[in-house]
């Protein structure tokens, strides 16, 4: 049987297990600091070893500096007078810089928005932006050069050379209207006051269209419709809104004449300018009697009144 242990043991029995772990923990916390302490010096080294090539490239500088013959040379000082000496407009120089930067950005945001949805990539994008970036920063700096020196030149009361004037891009309506008046000659295919202009207008009754592809010449019934252009009848019908109407064809441009009274060619004639072809009517869709004058080219519709005076 055990004999009972007093206080005094127990505390002595608990002082010496206290101490058995103690001395067993040291050595660990030991082992555990080193990996610490070794990261630290590895910290302090790459430190110095930084602190010592910063001090080697400063020297080098001043070392080059104070043993270059061309920095203090002769030639060296009087080109820097030299460009001193120059009067050159900050302000002047700013705002051609500005002008060119603004035109080029413009230029950018165009080309990206004409850019293919389907044809563009991550790195496509990239790509398009790195290189439109070069070009603009390329011909921004030649165009500003340019400029530059054309303004020293112009100092002393030199003659300034007018801006280019803008250039004004065409609708596809005029572009057409300007090739068919170059290709073929017009006459007045009727006379009468104009009724109803090309394009959008608000009619009084329903059964007027609200877009109007031609204009509308008013005249009294029976009165002669002319050509207004050579041409080869290719269609002569009285269906539809256009009642009695025909169409004559000069090479890829066709030309109208609708709601007629009377027609007097056929299909196939080919047909002189000035030649009498119908008389005004109201046949099909009208309001009253008059002539619906219709051009078209490659199945696009065009202002008569841009060909031709009406």
């Amino acid at each position: 049987m055990e004999r009972a242990m007093s206080v005094e043991d127990k505390i002595r029995r608990a002082e010496e297990i206290y101490y058995k772990r103690r001395q067993q923990e040291i050595p660990m916390r030991e082992v555990m600091k080193k990996p610490v302490k070794e990261k630290k010096d590895i910290k302090l080294f790459k430190k110095m070893i930084r602190q010592i090539i910063i001090c080697l490239v400063i020297y080098g500088i001043f070392y080059l500096i104070v043993n270059s013959n061309y920095i203090f040379s002769e030639d060296f000082t009087n080109k820097a007078k030299e460009i001193l000496s120059q009067d050159i407009n900050f302000g002047e120089i700013y705002s051609v810089i500005s002008n060119k930067v603004n035109e080029m950005l413009n230029k950018l945001e165009t080309k990206e928005t004409q850019q293919p949805e389907s044809e563009t990539t991550e790195d496509g994008t990239q790509q398009i932006i790195n290189e439109t970036t070069e070009d603009i920063t390329q011909q921004t700096i030649n165009e500003t050069t340019e400029d530059i020196q054309n303004n020293n030149e112009n100092i002393g009361g030199a003659e300034e050379i007018p801006a280019n004037e803008e250039k004004v891009e065409l609708s596809q309506m005029e572009q057409d209207a300007n090739y068919i008046k170059n290709t073929i000659s017009f006459i007045k295919p009727v006379n009468g006051t104009i009724s109803s202009k090309f394009g959008m207008r608000n009619p009084t009754t329903p059964k007027v269209p609200k877009n109007h592809t031609g204009t509308d010449i008013a005249s009294e019934t029976g009165t002669k419709i002319v050509s207004a252009t050579e041409g080869k009848v290719i269609l002569v019908s009285t269906q539809g809104d256009y009642g009695n109407h025909l169409q004559i064809q000069v090479n890829d441009i066709i030309i109208v004449y609708a709601h007629c009274n009377k027609i007097y060619v056929n299909e196939g004639d080919t047909i002189a300018q000035g030649q009498e072809i119908g008389e005004v009517g109201s046949t099909g869709n009208t309001t009253g009697p008059h002539l619906h004058f219709e051009v078209r080219y490659q199945d696009r519709y065009v202002d008569p009144e841009m060909i031709l005076e009406l």
